[in-house]
């Protein structure tokens, strides 16, 4: 029983560790549930993409909009779209900071999706006057 002892360092090390790693077992499922999926997220992020094209195209016509701050009225009108909090997406997007092997899942996801909008819109609207749309794949789209 000398490995349970009190005045042992070894035991205290094993047992703070045992704590440690039962606390964070807890832990995780309740975090993971509060962390938006990667559908959803991937969904946020390309929203929030289109923002940021739409404030630099702005940009270039007024200066005065970086002063304004307003792409962040942008990501705002895109959290309220999705009924998120500004809190909750960044939480969700750190979660995913954290954890590489969930963001590569994540941009390949929106890579994927990416491509999948661009082909909509152009066989949608076309790619210009009297042009037949050629779709593109997520590999091709990616080699020069």
């Amino acid at each position: 029983m000398r490995f349970f002892s009190i005045d042992s360092k070894r035991g205290s090390i094993i047992a703070g560790s045992c704590f440690l790693i039962c606390s964070l077992m807890g832990c995780s499922d309740s975090s993971t549930k509060e962390i938006l999926d990667v559908n959803e997220m991937k969904v946020i992020m390309w929203d929030m993409m289109k923002a940021d094209e739409l404030y630099t195209m702005q940009q270039v016509k007024d200066s005065s909009l970086r002063l304004q701050k307003k792409n962040l009225d942008y990501y705002q009108i895109v959290f309220s779209n999705h009924k998120i909090s500004r809190e909750t997406f960044y939480k969700a997007y750190a979660y995913y900071e954290a954890h590489p092997l969930k963001m590569k899942e994540l941009i390949d996801t929106l890579d994927q999706y990416g491509v999948r909008e661009r082909n909509r819109l152009f066989l949608k609207y076309g790619q210009g006057s009297g042009t037949t749309p050629v779709p593109v794949s997520a590999d091709s789209a990616r080699k020069p």
